[in-house]
């Protein structure tokens, strides 16, 4: 069986600045109607910068849970950006580096069941530090170095929850492992 569902229509109900929302009249493959709620997105990047022996994370509120995380610095890409420009921006921006080298790690699909973004990960090493970060004029943050061994306890003691963060962690751990040992 074929499981690969026809779009008939779709039907927006919301057009914003970071998202679209949509629910699609669909055909399914017994041939019956259904419908779909979809979460359009540009999609993002996660950078891991790595310096050797520590990783630099950012703190940040989140509205939409009401408390502080800790994650990686990242950012949505702009239209037509590639990936490794977003890179390149968020990790100037968050923590006011540049990295002379970035490494894909991967890209993963945070939520499937409702939504089409795409979150792109790199590990950027070599780092230069500016004196300042470079926030968009609505974020607020605090930049957070740490220990890649301490990152990853708070990873496994659920301390850092945020998805993109401990995916990121974990992606690159093969190879900063190399690095440290």
């Amino acid at each position: 069986m074929k499981l690969e569902e026809e779009t008939l229509k779709a039907n927006y109900i919301y057009q914003g600045k970071v998202i679209n929302v949509r629910v699609d009249d669909v055909k399914l493959p017994n041939k019956e109607l259904s419908k779909r709620e979809i979460v359009e997105h540009r999609g993002g990047v996660g950078i891991i910068p790595f310096d050797g022996k520590n990783v630099y994370l950012v703190k940040q509120y989140r509205y939409a849970l009401k408390q502080e995380l800790i994650e990686i610095p990242a950012g949505k890409r702009e239209f037509d950006e590639k990936p490794i420009e977003t890179a390149k921006r968020e990790l100037f921006e968050e923590i006011g580096a540049t990295a002379k080298d970035f490494i894909y790690i991967g890209e993963f699909y945070p939520t499937v069941g409702y939504c089409e973004e795409i979150i792109y990960l790199y590990m950027a090493k070599n780092l230069k530090f500016t004196n300042r970060l470079h926030l968009d004029p609505d974020e607020f943050l605090s930049v957070v170095k740490m220990d890649y061994k301490e990152a990853l306890e708070k990873v496994k003691n659920n301390e850092i929850k945020d998805a993109k963060t401990v995916i990121g962690l974990l992606k690159c751990g093969d190879y900063i492992d190399w690095c440290i040992n």
